[in-house]
């Protein structure tokens, strides 16, 4: 084989995914058919497992640079002083608490002050300093991960594209243009209109478009006859800020006729008068694009040795900014597991785990964006139902629910594991050497956390030994557990609140496979 693996896109999924296999030692090549860096404006924050990801893998500090000066552009806008960073991303001490933003987020452009939300409430897990990212956008990930890329050495081709692919039970033969080549295994993570996905013939189901959607960066005149934030008007939404320049709006009469069709200053300009009823003029368009709430599923993430992630997996309208959160999911669960089957250590039912863990949780996020559009109708049903969802998501526990659903801290695996804390994401523990459990997820290796020195440990799990890391030290404050199995995408696989250890075995089996 040329390469282990070829992932189709350079996004953030390929390179989130690329980056995953290469931190395994797996032989990558990704393929891009822009020839640059897509610099069209898309999501512009990230949710708590996104954050927690990056910052297991030692992206933090790039996150906080970026995340002060998008702070800065929105407190400028805002005429406010922009908030002071929230701390540093060293190892050690409990950085300073993370500055909350005003608003917890919209739902159907429904705002929802932050002020209402129970921050005490524990399903805010403790996820230390990853809790202080939020505001970064989608470019910025991209480039991050891009520079990750050429540190590891991944093989990273643009102006490349895919146009045909022969799969069989030993590997796939890929067509890039006048030349092919031979990998193992093939990864989607070419958008929502994925040539893997459609040459693989993989089912995608789901519900049909309804709206028109535009999100722009312009400069424009009669900016003042905008108000900031999200407004729902006769003819549809729109919203403008919280940076100079953005807007976005939303029009229910179908989708476009042509979605490759270039997007025009007439086209935003006519749309933006429409829905606001302003007397706006758009003098330049810097980035746009359009959007409709197309919302399907593939019906399984893997055929054979053909797999998908992101957008090729799951596509829906983009409210709530959940897409890019569920692509870097995919790709953080995905890596290992296709690296430990490269390796020829996997388990034969592990790469299937794929689909079971992240299928649900893509299907939870279709139905969350279809909810949004129905409050977003204008027609009289809709827009009686509106006020009715606002008044109780401006509540102390609406608003706590919403925050919860926004941030991803319900997220977390159904393991088949009676113990509470089987399958959620691993607590951020401050450790008594001085260091955090993230610092020691930067390798991208399993986890055995022997908090309470327990002797016997390192005997049962011997055979086991060059999978993991066995760390044998005690957390600064009390433990959730005395003993925690964790995986390389940071999820507990298995652990104990006493000293029986019976159950471990069996779990090493599940997850790392049969002894050396």
């Amino acid at each position: 084989m040329d390469y282990d693996v070829v992932v189709a896109g350079a996004g953030p999924v390929g390179l989130m995914l690329a980056c995953e296999l290469r931190l395994a030692g797996v032989d990558v090549l990704v393929v891009e058919r822009l020839t640059e860096p897509d610099l069209t404006i898309k999501a512009g924050s990230i949710n708590l497992p996104t954050a927690e990801a990056l910052y297991r893998r030692g992206l933090l500090p790039a996150l906080q640079e970026q995340q002060q000066l998008m702070l800065q552009q929105f407190a400028r806008m805002a005429g406010v002083s922009a908030p002071a960073p929230s701390g540093d991303a060293a190892p050690g001490p409990t950085p300073a608490p993370p500055k909350r933003p005003p608003i917890a987020g919209h739902f159907g452009g429904i705002l929802v002050g932050a002020e209402n939300v129970d921050f005490t409430d524990p399903e805010f897990r403790d996820a230390g300093p990853a809790s202080s990212i939020f505001l970064v956008n989608q470019q910025t990930i991209e480039l991050v991960l891009a520079e990750r890329a050429a540190e590891l050495g991944v093989d990273v081709r643009r102006g490349v594209e895919l146009t045909g692919f022969v799969a069989d039970d030993n590997g796939v033969r890929v067509q890039l243009g006048d030349e092919e080549v031979t990998a193992g295994w093939l990864v989607g993570c070419d958008g929502g209109r994925s040539i893997v996905r459609k040459l693989a013939g993989f089912d995608f189901i789901g519900t049909d478009p309804e709206i028109t959607g535009h999100q722009a960066m312009v400069e424009l005149e009669g900016a003042e006859n905008l108000t900031l934030g999200w407004h729902s008007t006769d003819t549809g939404i729109y919203a403008y800020g919280p940076i100079p320049g953005r807007i976005l709006t939303v029009e229910f009469d179908g989708p476009p006729i042509d979605r490759d069709a270039p997007i025009t200053t007439a086209e935003l300009e006519s749309s933006l008068r429409n829905v606001t009823g302003a007397d706006v003029t758009i003098t330049k368009v810097i980035t746009a694009t359009r959007f409709t709430d197309n919302a399907r599923q593939a019906t399984t993430y893997r055929k054979g040795r053909i797999l998908l992630a992101g957008d090729a997996a799951h596509v829906h309208s983009p409210f709530g900014g959940q897409g890019l959160n569920l692509g870097i999911g995919d790709a953080v669960n995905l890596g290992w597991k296709l690296a430990a089957t490269i390796q020829g250590w996997a388990p034969d039912a592990l790469l299937d785990t794929y689909t079971t863990e992240r299928h649900p949780i893509g299907e939870w996020v279709l139905d969350w964006t279809r909810a949004q559009i129905t409050i977003m109708r204008p027609d009289r049903h809709s827009r009686a139902l509106r006020p009715i969802i606002a008044d109780l998501l401006n509540t102390p526990n609406g608003a706590t629910y919403l925050a919860k659903k926004l941030s991803g801290t319900w997220q977390s695996y159904d393991l088949g594991n009676a113990h509470s804390l089987a399958g959620t994401s691993a607590p951020d523990l401050e450790l008594a050497d001085g260091t955090r459990l993230a610092d020691h997820l930067k390798h991208g290796k399993a986890l055995l956390l022997n908090l309470t020195d327990s002797p016997h440990l390192s005997d049962l799990t011997a055979p086991w030994s060059d999978r993991f890391q066995l760390i044998n030290t005690k957390p600064t404050t009390p433990p959730p557990a005395t003993t925690l199995l964790i995986r390389p995408d940071g999820h507990i696989a298995w652990a104990t609140n006493t000293d029986d250890h019976d159950g471990l075995a069996p779990a090493l089996h599940t997850w790392l496979g049969d002894p050396a």
